[in-house]
């Protein structure tokens, strides 16, 4: 770290792209109100696909916010990225000049990037041979053009990466923001997660993996995360984006305060490929880690923004490993998979699920889970089904865990 102490990182700004709306505001009047932002797959011909369904953003128009020409040589992963980047800056009232751009950075991360560039490519490839591909395709496919793109879209020149971390990408770029604003390397961060992954391939592979529901009579309630009648989650797109900034930087421009980033924790299950490791130590360490780096006791928790997939493996894991990691305690405090309403964002689950963790604390009101009418008898604790609830929001945290093993939770608290 360049100080010895460290720095104090609060939440200055929220940004938003979604299944159920395309700002913060309807994003989060889209959680209280329980919207469903599932249907019929749109992009593509499904037809003949196992999985007919994901949840879509509906009328996204990029050069609403980009030049024509800058929005067209860019993935739609990327296109969300930097429209809920701007989102977040103009939410902050924060201001990028000359004079600061040096250590204002940018970390956003992306499971699986520009894959629909690479299909539409592919195509090109077979049917118009290979000097018709286009020469955008590699700076438009790359996972890390994202972050580069909003980079040059704000002109902000300090610390600029991307986490590649499966359904966890989201969430490690806020926590390693967070590392770099406490640690004196920025004055704030831009970051989160985005992806734009409802593509053919991407509904095929999953679908062959037997990861999605195959709920095709009755999309509106496939996502059912800790329903016994689960069978597996549907595939989301779209971005979440915080500004994290220094407290002293924040308080000195007079930025409002949404909450206070106080823990990252970070594990590995090293296990298995896909599945995670049988009663969650991997995911009980990240909740614990994150506690611990927060000077956090596990009574001190309102409310756990769940990892809460809807399929059979996670939803008792991830409920074991809070009991694990919260004790009694998890019993009086609530929990709430708000990918019952958006679908599984996959690199995008962990920004768009922070934005929702910090509007909780700032508004004292906790998303429901919809869709949960059988609870599984392993899954027992308070889940907020089907209604917002009003409660005094202390601290929150936010699970993700991703292929490969990752699991990551974040603190956060309110600001005082």
């Amino acid at each position: 770290m360049t100080n010895l102490a460290k720095k104090r990182v609060v939440v200055t700004g929220l940004g938003s792209i979604t299944p159920i709306g395309n700002t913060l505001e309807e994003y989060w009047q889209g959680l209280l109100a329980g919207a469903n932002g599932i249907g019929p797959i749109t992009h593509f011909d499904a037809s003949k696909h196992a999985c007919r369904f994901a949840g879509e953003v509906k009328g996204f128009d990029p050069t609403q916010f980009l030049d024509r020409k800058e929005a067209k040589r860019m993935d739609r992963f990327s296109q969300f990225g930097v429209v809920a980047s701007q989102q977040a800056i103009a939410d902050a009232q924060f201001v990028i000049n000359d004079l600061s751009a040096d250590q204002i950075g940018v970390l956003i991360g992306t499971g699986i990037g520009g894959i629909k560039v690479l299909e539409d490519q592919e195509e090109i490839y077979l049917t118009k041979g290979p000097s018709r591909c286009s020469p955008f395709m590699i700076p438009m496919m790359i996972a890390n053009m994202a972050a580069g793109l909003t980079a040059i879209n704000l002109g902000a020149k300090g610390p600029n990466s991307c986490t590649v971390t499966a359904c966890a990408a989201g969430a490690n770029a806020v926590g390693d923001a967070f590392r770099l604003v406490q640690g004196g390397y920025a004055k704030a961060m831009i970051c989160g997660g985005t992806e734009a992954a409802v593509t053919h391939i991407s509904v095929a592979g999953f679908a062959s993996a037997r990861a999605l529901s195959f709920r095709n009579d009755d999309p509106l309630h496939a996502c059912r995360p800790f329903d016994k009648d689960r069978d597996g989650f549907v595939m989301g797109e779209g971005a979440g984006i915080l500004l994290l900034e220094e407290l002293d930087h924040a308080l000195a421009r007079g930025a409002k305060i949404y909450a206070e980033m106080v823990g990252y924790g970070m594990t590995c299950d090293a296990y298995h490929m896909t599945l995670p490791v049988p009663g969650g130590q991997g995911a009980t360490r990240a909740i614990e880690l994150a506690l611990q780096d927060a000077g956090l006791s596990p009574e001190q928790v309102s409310y756990i923004n769940a990892h809460g997939t809807s399929t059979p493996a996670n939803d008792v894991t991830e409920t074991n490993a809070i009991k694990k990691a919260i004790g009694s305690h998890a019993y009086n405090l609530v929990v709430s998979s708000t990918k019952s309403m958006t679908g599984h964002l996959l690199g995008g689950s962990g920004g768009i699920e922070a934005v929702a963790t910090v509007m909780a604390i700032a508004n004292d009101q906790v998303p429901p889970t919809i869709n949960l009418e059988n609870p599984d008898a392993e899954c027992d604790l308070d889940y907020v089904p089907h209604v917002s609830r009003a409660l005094p929001v202390e601290v929150a945290l936010s699970n993700s865990f991703g292929f490969g093993g990752h699991n990551v939770t974040l603190a956060f608290k309110k600001y005082r």
